[in-house]
C-alpha cells in the first residue's frame, strides 16, 4: 500500500513536469495568493497532513505555529457565524461563500504558506494544466486564471500532465477503514482540530 509521502512524491513529479512544459505560462510564485482566498474542500487525508504539518511547525517554530492556529480559529469562528449549522456543507454550497476569507496557513505579511510542505493536494495541483485520470471525459482541473494568459487551448493541452487518482483513493479508503474519517472539511476546521 502506498503511503502519503509516496503520493506526494508522485504529485510533485507530475507538477515538476507540468512546470517544465509550461515554462513562462505559469504565474505561480511566492506572494501570489490568488488561490489562497476563499474556502475549498479538503480530504481527510489532506486534513491529517495539515495537522501533522502544524505539529511539526510547533516543534520548530512555536510562535509561527501559534499564529497559524489563531488564524484558523478566527476563520472557523467567522465561518460558523456566517454559516451556522452544517457549516462545511453550507460554505461549499454557497456561490460566493467567504471568497475573501484567506487560508489560515497563509502568512498575511509574507504571502507565503506557513504549512507549504503539508499543503493539500488541491493546493499542490492548482495552477498548471493537470488532469486526474486518463478518461477522455475527464477535464483539465485547477488551471489558474492567472496562468496561461494568451495561450490557446492547444498550447495549454501541450502543457498538461496526468495524475492517476488511484493512489489517493486507496489512501482515503484506508484512512476511512482505520479512523472512520470520510467527510471533506475546510483548512480552518482541520487546523483547529490539531493537537
Amino acid at each position: 500500500m502506498i503511503r502519503d509521502a509516496e503520493l506526494i512524491q508522485i504529485v510533485e513529479a507530475a507538477l515538476n513536469e507540468a512546470a517544465r512544459k509550461s515554462g513562462g505560462w505559469l504565474a505561480c510564485r511566492l506572494g501570489c495568493t490568488e488561490c489562497c482566498m476563499g474556502p475549498f474542500p479538503i480530504t481527510p487525508l489532506d486534513a491529517e497532513r495539515l495537522r501533522e504539518g502544524l505539529r511539526d511547525l510547533k516543534s520548530r517554530d512555536p510562535e509561527r505555529a501559534n499564529r497559524v492556529r489563531e488564524r484558523a480559529r478566527a476563520s472557523a469562528d467567522r465561518l460558523r457565524r456566517e454559516f451556522p449549522e452544517d457549516t462545511v456543507a453550507r460554505v461549499l454550497a454557497a456561490d460566493e461563500a467567504a471568497q475573501e476569507e484567506p487560508c489560515p496557513a497563509l502568512d498575511p505579511k509574507t504571502g507565503a504558506c506557513d504549512l507549504y510542505a503539508a499543503r493539500p493536494i488541491t493546493c499542490r495541483t492548482f495552477g498548471p494544466a493537470v488532469r486526474f485520470g486518463s478518461e477522455p471525459e475527464e477535464q483539465v482541473l485547477g488551471v489558474c486564471e492567472l496562468c496561461y494568459r494568451g495561450a490557446t487551448n492547444e498550447q495549454i493541452a501541450l502543457c498538461q500532465v496526468e495524475i492517476d487518482p488511484e493512489p489517493e483513493i486507496q489512501l482515503l479508503e484506508e484512512l476511512e477503514r482505520t479512523t472512520g474519517a470520510r467527510a471533506d472539511t475546510l483548512v480552518a476546521f482541520a487546523l483547529t482540530e490539531a493537537s
